[in-house]
Order: C-alpha cells, then sequence, then structure tokens
C-alpha cells in the first residue's frame, strides 16, 4: 500500500477495483480507494480542502478540487486518525491517482499534504 509523509501527516492508500459498478464495453471502469491519514505530528490539523489528479491509461488527466473529503473536514489531534473510502471512474482498466490535501494548523498556518500515487488496476490488466 502506498504511504507518505509530509509535516508528520501520514497518507496511506489502498485501492479497489469494483466489478460489479464497472462496464468494460462502454469504457467504465470503477474503483475504490481507501484512505487513512494519521496524525504523527505534534499539533493539531484540519484537512481543509482536496485536489486530485486522476490518469487513465491513454494518459488523459481529470483534476478534481473541492472543499473536505466526503463532506467532512476532519480534525486530526496528534495521533488521531482518520479513515475514509471513496471511488473514481475511468475509462481505462488501469490508472493512476495522486494529490494533495490543504491542511491548516491551530494558529491558522495552512499547508499541502501530499497523497502518493497509486494504482488503479482491473486484476490481470498488468501482468
Amino acid at each position: 500500500m502506498p504511504s507518505e509523509t509530509t509535516a508528520g501527516i501520514r497518507i496511506t492508500v489502498r485501492s479497489l477495483y469494483l466489478s460489479e459498478r464497472s462496464d468494460p464495453g462502454e469504457g467504465r471502469y470503477a474503483f475504490a480507494y481507501q484512505i487513512q491519514i494519521a496524525n504523527e505530528g505534534k499539533e493539531t490539523v484540519q484537512l481543509r480542502r482536496r485536489h486530485w489528479i486522476i490518469t487513465d491509461g491513454n494518459g488523459d488527466i481529470e483534476e478534481v478540487e473541492g472543499e473536505g473529503i466526503v463532506g467532512e473536514q476532519p480534525v486530526l489531534a496528534p495521533g488521531a486518525i482518520h479513515e475514509y473510502t471513496s471511488g473514481a471512474i475511468i475509462e481505462t482498466p488501469f490508472g493512476t491517482m495522486e494529490g494533495t490535501y490543504q491542511m491548516t494548523s491551530d494558529d491558522g498556518r495552512g499547508f499541502d499534504i501530499a497523497i502518493p500515487r497509486f494504482r488503479l488496476e482491473r486484476p490481470g490488466t498488468l501482468q
């Protein structure tokens, strides 16, 4: 599972192909991804925004930006962990996602946290 730590915040990602929501004949490949955000730092932080870069197997890129994650802007005290699951649909059986979370510390300082690149892959696609 890809994992990366920036400024004391560890992001770990796991992705899963959703065959029941996919339709390869129509160029629709659905994936779920599970994110764990662990505050290994010494200050409380809040996740304010997200920025995703989704690249399919053709090299086509879609960028997604918005407030929070799945309708939340979680606050993480030192030692806290927040987990969530979301999804993406691409037109090829493989691709990648990566991005950043914009965080704010207790003193109002904003900073970005890297979301490591991870693969979206239908099983058996890349051998």
